[in-house]
């Protein structure tokens, strides 16, 4: 991951957080990049995008901001927020389930809850949107993303488990299977093979 913005005239709290946010492993399959962070939002932000790939293909999209408002002017308790996005293609079968907003959302409320991410004022939307083809475009198939938008108020500096949030929330959206489940299977082929 590519060093995220200059921060050099930051204050201390907001450098040793966007330092935590490097510190976290990123799987092979995700793609992160530091992108320019919203300028009007807060005193202090730095932004990242990243991709998933799935046998070739882009499998999902997110971003993190983190705003850092020193004076605690903001809206939000704290001085610090993280606002989280992530989109991803579904299989029809998938797309179909009536229960897939709770359950995209679950997924969310599950990694802050087992990376030990403390936080508060927890809000977000998950929407699911369906394109279909008509005339030039009938023979299109269907297809339908998923987007789940997040934000929250991290309890402290060290968003290193904010980042690893993000980073399985992607891993959820993208069809991956649990870190531990796919060291699992690759010792396995690697053992029969």
């Amino acid at each position: 991951m590519p060093p995220l913005g200059r921060v050099d005239d930051a204050p201390p709290a907001f450098r040793r957080a966007v330092e935590s946010l490097r510190t976290p492993a990123v799987r092979p399959e995700i793609t992160v990049e530091d992108i320019p962070a919203p300028q009007r939002l807060a005193p202090y932000a730095v932004a990242m995008s990243a991709s998933v790939g799935v046998d070739g293909d882009d499998a999902a999209f997110g971003r993190l901001i983190v705003l850092y408002d020193p004076e605690g002017t903001r809206e939000w308790p704290g001085p610090f927020r993280v606002v989280a996005w992530v989109s991803a293609d579904l299989e029809s079968e998938i797309a179909a389930d009536p229960l897939l907003g709770q359950v995209a959302w679950s997924w969310l409320a599950e990694a802050l809850t087992g990376h030990g991410a403390e936080h508060r004022e927890l809000s977000g939307t998950v929407t699911r949107a369906t394109t279909e083809g008509f005339a030039a475009k009938a023979d299109q198939a269907m297809s339908t993303e998923l987007e789940l938008r997040a934000s929250w108020s991290p309890e402290s500096d060290d968003l290193s488990a904010h980042m690893e949030v993000w980073l399985e929330l992607l891993s959820s959206a993208a069809g991956l299977p649990p870190i531990d489940v796919a060291d699992i299977a690759q010792r396995r082929s690697r053992t029969e093979g």
